[in-house]
């Protein structure tokens, strides 16, 4: 770890230098490329700095010990090295981390999609429940949630929602949702009170960009609809609605949240785009995930990742074996169970690394 960190170190001091030379400045993409090299090292070297200062400080501490005789100098040694013997340990941990690849994605914003699986109507609803849940987040995070496509069923569900969710590193936060959800409860409609089971999927792409994902317009094929809602709800006069079709991938999108066609059009090849780099990721991490017993955040919508069981208030993530309070989590208080399947990957890779 070290020789890799020494490395790093090395190259970012080097970077530093070349940024004030006239020939790079001038060479604009260069300047930004190198301006973007050194901002991700930035933080390994800090770290790695720090990590050096304290473990110099704690050699000479010891070496007091060893080695002086003045009684008072020897008390104050012992307890630098007292306070701090486990900081060495964690900034390590930290510095591991650091090292890990950083997922190119990761401060982008994302497409967040909610299909109603088995269950029926209480599949539907759940979905909205979903929805709710992952709105109180993302404004808890200080994000902006803008509904992209629905089909809702009139009766307060969706058999699937569509929502682009604004923010930076939404993507980092909700990577790993993408799976099958599954809800344990009584229906309101049961009279019996025997608690049903139903799902949803849950799928999570990062919005793309031109320089993500490139689309020919020759392979791109649009129809346009008049946007409509169960029960005549958003009910539109004109033919507003957007259906995207990537001929040659069979990959289709819809957009019928704006009024206006143009919107439509615009927010429909984000999706479709989005959806493209999708794929790809998905094939990338099927390929790396070939050696790993442990998959988080596999973006397989096959896995169940998660129960939530009304009954017993409590919602567990089958991937981390962790639970919490399913009432505190469905009003968006979701960061604990977040942030420790963050970690469980984290530990995951580092395991793989060899670091």
């Amino acid at each position: 770890m070290f020789d890799k960190l020494q490395e790093v170190k090395e190259r970012y001091e080097a970077l530093t230098k070349s940024m004030v030379d006239p020939d790079v400045i001038a060479d604009q993409e260069l300047f930004m490329k190198s301006s973007k090299d050194h901002a991700e090292m930035r933080p390994i070297v800090e770290k790695y700095d720090e990590y050096m200062s304290v473990k110099n400080s704690l050699e000479e501490a010891m070496k007091i010990i060893a080695e002086s005789k003045d009684k008072e100098l020897i008390e104050l040694a012992e307890m630098e090295l007292e306070e701090n013997k486990d900081t060495l340990e964690k900034m390590e941990e930290d510095l591991k981390k650091l090292l890990l690849k950083k997922d190119p994605y990761d401060h982008k914003n994302i497409f967040l999609e909610i299909r109603a699986g088995t269950g029926g109507d209480e599949a539907s609803l759940f979905a909205a429940v979903l929805l709710k849940m992952y709105t109180r987040y993302a404004e808890m995070n200080g994000w902006k949630v803008e509904i992209v496509d629905f089909n809702d069923t009139g009766v307060g569900g969706y058999k699937e929602v569509v929502a682009l969710v604004k923010g930076h590193g939404a993507y980092s936060k909700l990577k790993f949702e993408a799976g099958g959800h599954r809800v344990q409860r009584v229906p309101e409609t049961e009279s019996g009170g025997r608690i049903h089971t139903s799902a949803c999927t849950v799928a999570v792409m990062p919005e793309a960009e031109d320089v993500d994902v490139n689309i020919e317009q020759k392979d791109i094929r649009v129809d346009v609809y008049r946007a409509g809602g169960a029960g005549g709800q958003h009910i539109n006069t004109t033919d507003s609605a957007v259906r995207m079709t990537h001929v040659p991938t069979g990959i289709v999108v819809t957009c019928q949240d704006e009024r206006s066609q143009i919107k439509n059009r615009e927010k429909a090849m984000k999706l479709l785009k989005s959806r493209i780099l999708e794929a790809e990721i998905a094939k990338k991490q099927a390929e790396e995930a070939a050696s790993r017993k442990l998959q988080v955040g596999s973006g397989d919508r096959s896995e169940r990742i998660r129960t939530y069981n009304f009954p017993q208030n409590r919602v567990t993530d089958h991937r981390i074996k962790e639970s919490m309070n399913l009432d505190r989590f469905l009003l968006g208080e979701m960061e604990y169970m977040i942030d420790a399947t963050i970690a469980f990957d984290q530990a995951e890779r580092l395991r793989e690394s060899g670091l």
